[in-house]
């Protein structure tokens, strides 16, 4: 699973034109399942990226949390950060997860971030979309579970 993470000071995701997911303060993640990947890393994380220290206090140092900050998700999912770049122009996406399964960890992802009270949007799985990131700092993280 990778994710890529930003802090966002406001984003959202369009879908033919209408907006399907919106946030104002928090994180946008863009999600790639993979082959491998189970419920278990799910599990990972969210308790890392809930618990990230990457908002600023009031010292202006990256010292809290998306929990202390009451920011809120935008969750994408993104199966061409399958792609690993090392060999080749024309990417590969081999090592991305069947879209049905993907769907379903995808879903259970989100479920996870909001059964521990974090406001949750999302994009469409599958649907050609356009997203808008207010990125702030820039701050922007990717990580693999």
């Amino acid at each position: 699973m990778k994710i890529v993470v930003q802090r966002a000071l406001e984003s959202k995701v369009l879908v033919s034109g209408q907006v399907v997911g919106e946030i104002d303060h928090g994180l946008v993640l863009l999600i790639c399942f993979e082959k491998d990947d189970d419920k278990d890393c799910i599990e990972k994380s969210v308790n890392k990226i809930l618990n990230l220290r990457i908002f600023e206090d009031e010292n202006a140092k990256m010292n809290k949390s998306i929990i202390e900050t009451g920011g809120k998700l935008l969750c994408v999912s993104q199966f061409t950060l399958s792609w690993n770049g090392k060999k080749g122009n024309r990417p590969s996406f081999d090592n991305s997860m069947k879209p049905t399964e993907a769907n379903d960890l995808f879903m259970d992802l989100c479920e996870k971030f909001k059964e521990k009270k974090i406001e949750v949007q999302t994009g469409q799985f599958g649907e050609h979309m356009d997203l808008i990131i207010h990125n702030d700092g820039p701050v922007t993280f990717s990580m693999e579970f």
